[in-house]
């Protein structure tokens, strides 16, 4: 059985923004405020290194019933029965993905324009990520921003739950969600947060009150 998850507030790890805390703190004061998914992303750390941080931070995860989710890397994830993959365009096909991983785990695909949409809209896939929703340091390869206007549009057009990200925070978190989406994700807002336990439940509680309107 494929494990359940929740978009609302899905966070997105980055050490180089934790203000040199160690990561397994962020996510548990995260976890604390609300967290409701947990996507460990790595570009600079070996393989060795992402593997012990997976499975660091799957030991926190487990009292919460928190997914985990690793960022593009399908051995790792495998390696580690995390609950799931996010793959980039660049990355891994999903098929090949499902293929190695199972029936069982999430995989979330990043989508950046309504034509990359249509494929992924018959994809065996759990949720798709909008990104980005605004220019953000965590996607330089991203040059343009899709805004509201666009974001809106392909979540409307999705068959699979949606997730936003990029550049989102607690001023625009109203006008994201706004647009339809299931939830956000956020990199800084949380990571780069003097208190990442407040930051995650001032963004929980905001999301929870735009989506029982």
């Amino acid at each position: 059985m494929r494990a359940k998850f929740d978009l609302r507030l899905y966070l997105v790890t980055d050490r180089d923004l934790a203000l040199g805390r160690p990561l397994t703190d962020v996510v548990e004061k995260a976890l604390k405020g609300g967290v409701t998914m947990v996507q460990l992303r790595e570009k600079k750390a070996t393989t060795r290194r992402f593997l012990q941080e997976v499975m660091d931070v799957k030991k926190i995860l487990q009292p919460y019933n928190t997914p985990l989710i690793v960022n593009d890397r399908v051995d790792i994830a495998l390696a580690t029965d995390a609950d799931g993959v996010h793959l980039g365009q660049s990355d891994m096909p999903w098929q090949m993905a499902r293929k190695i991983l199972g029936p069982e785990k999430i995989i979330g695909l990043s989508i950046e324009s309504i034509e990359q949409l249509e494929e992924a809209n018959s994809a065996d896939i759990d949720y798709i990520g909008i990104s980005p929703v605004f220019t953000t340091p965590t996607k330089k390869e991203l040059e343009k921003g899709l805004g509201i206007p666009g974001t809106r549009e392909i979540a409307s057009q999705s068959r699979h739950p949606a997730v936003a990200i990029g550049g989102i925070n607690i001023e625009n978190v109203k006008d994201v969600m706004a647009t339809g989406v299931d939830g956000i994700s956020v990199v800084s807002a949380i990571c780069s947060a003097s208190d990442p336990e407040a930051s995650a439940r001032d963004l929980l509680e905001r999301i929870d009150m735009i989506k029982k309107r």
